[in-house]
């Protein structure tokens, strides 16, 4: 991040610790920074004739906020945020539901000017999107803010970025957007790599993304984000919705999302006698191979669907869609025999926001119908075996990829080599393993030999605490099963 951007994201930041005496938590404070971000980029994009006309109306513009002070402004503010989420299009999703969580006039007023000194819109694309993305950042490494989960590390979003290579007049998708990380690493990707024309260039920045994101709160954090980063139009990229819900009919050529975690899918409802219990969700769907309430396989299911014939896909699934069986094993075996699943990548522990997760990423192609099936060798790729990170200590970087996008061979995957972390296994040696399991691994623990590779005891600690999470989790669904 450059200097410059962090001084401001230091600024912003410490202000936030100000706020946090009155309640006002990390993800409340980015909330209301998106609000006033966005009022004061519309107002200085109108001064400057970027756009002809400001989406906002002119009684709730910037100005009108700058112009008051005391309870009058608060109570403008909050006037303005409901009335803004009533008018469509980009509007509502900023400010659907919108809340004034800074109860202090004073606060409030400091918080309006403080933005008001800047020029935004005089700021380069990147610095202002460095500034936005270092404030979610921060948001997502506040454990009590619950934001991790919606935001995957950047260097993974980079390295599946850098393996399937966006192009220019591609469609891209995220049916779990988050915060937007994967749009805005294709993004960056297509216009560092290629010469874009006029056309081309008002495609990226208006058509070729589309997402669905299920929260609101997070819905409006990635619609900012893309704004910042120079993705917008009239009509949001982003649907806020459950992308499971239903077939949208659209089409992709690229998808690239990494699902929530949590192994089922579930609604909360009152029971007779008046006490919320939770139901397992399902979905009954034409397009889908296996009814299921398993949320990620439900996910698997709904990108092989919304890809175009001859486009690509890059998942994250968590390790028991390798292995579990019944609708697992449906998943599965359709998976490999329809489509042409090449490339797994085995992901390593403490990387994630979300604890207790082992992850891993599948890459596969949309194939027209045949008879025979599609996969012929699945190549997978072993960055966990021997690997250790930690969020704070020794986090994830890009350069831990490279070995990984060396060996995937983006430039033409079907002249692959093997290596100690890179194997190839048939359509005929993993149709034939029990339940067409895909958890495979070869390369020898050296903790389990000798006690002098163990990692740092912290590491350690992390992995325990991971392993632990995710039997709870495994023991509490078993609870659920049997409470439904």
């Amino acid at each position: 991040m450059s200097n410059n951007a962090n001084q401001l994201v230091d600024k912003l930041w410490n202000y936030c610790d100000v706020l946090r005496d009155d309640g006002v938590s990390y993800g409340d404070y980015v909330e209301q920074l998106t609000y006033l971000l966005f009022l004061k980029m519309d107002e200085e994009m109108t001064e400057i004739g970027f756009q002809e006309e400001s989406q906002v109306p002119e009684e709730y513009n910037w100005e009108s906020l700058v112009a008051k002070d005391g309870e009058e402004l608060e109570s403008h503010y909050r006037t303005a945020l409901q009335e803004l989420g009533n008018q469509g299009g980009l509007l509502s999703v900023i400010f659907s539901k919108a809340q004034n969580r800074i109860q202090d006039p004073a606060k409030l007023r400091r918080l309006v000017l403080m933005i008001d000194d800047e020029n935004w819109s005089g700021m380069d694309v990147d610095v202002k999107g460095e500034i936005y993305e270092g404030l979610l950042q921060k948001n997502a490494e506040d454990v009590k803010s619950g934001a991790g989960q919606y935001f995957t590390p950047r260097p993974l979003i980079q390295g599946i970025v850098e393996a399937v290579q966006p192009e220019p007049d591609q469609t891209i998708s995220d049916p779990a957007s988050g915060t937007g990380g994967f749009f805005l690493s294709a993004h960056d990707y297509i216009t560092e790599n290629y010469q874009l024309d006029k056309q081309q260039k008002e495609f990226l920045q208006h058509d070729a993304f589309k997402g669905w994101e299920i929260v609101d709160n997070t819905a409006r954090l990635c619609v900012m984000n893309l704004y910042l980063h120079g993705i917008n139009g009239e009509k949001s990229p982003i649907v806020v919705d459950d992308s499971l819900r239903s077939d949208p009919g659209d089409r992709f050529d690229l998808i690239l999302t990494n699902p929530p975690f949590g192994k089922k899918s579930s609604v909360t409802v009152m029971s007779s006698e008046g006490e919320a219990v939770k139901e397992s969700l399902t979905y009954e769907r034409d397009d889908f191979w296996a009814t299921t309430s398993n949320k990620q396989l439900n996910f698997l299911q709904h990108v092989k669907t919304l890809l175009n014939i001859g486009g690509t896909a890059a998942v994250v699934v968590p390790d028991n869609v390798l292995f579990e069986g019944g609708a697992g094993e449906t998943v599965r075996r359709k998976l490999l025999n329809q489509f042409d699943v090449h490339t797994m990548l085995r992901l390593p522990t403490g990387i994630f926001y979300a604890q207790g997760v082992k992850a891993n990423v599948l890459f596969f192609d949309a194939k027209p119908a045949q008879a025979d099936p599609w996969t012929e060798d699945l190549w997978i790729y072993d960055l966990r075996t021997n690997k250790h990170f930690t969020r704070k200590r020794d986090p994830l970087t890009f350069d831990d990829l490279t070995g990984f996008i060396d060996c995937y061979n983006p430039e033409n995957r079907h002249e692959r080599e093997e290596t100690e972390r890179f194997k190839s296994y048939s359509y005929e040696e993993l149709i034939e393993r029990d339940k067409a399991n895909l958890d495979i691994f070869w390369l020898k623990d050296d903790s389990l030999e000798d006690v002098e590779d163990l990692p740092e005891p912290e590491v350690l600690a992390a992995d325990i605490t991971e392993n632990l999470e995710a039997a709870i989790d495994q023991f509490s669904q078993i609870r659920d099963d049997f409470q439904q």
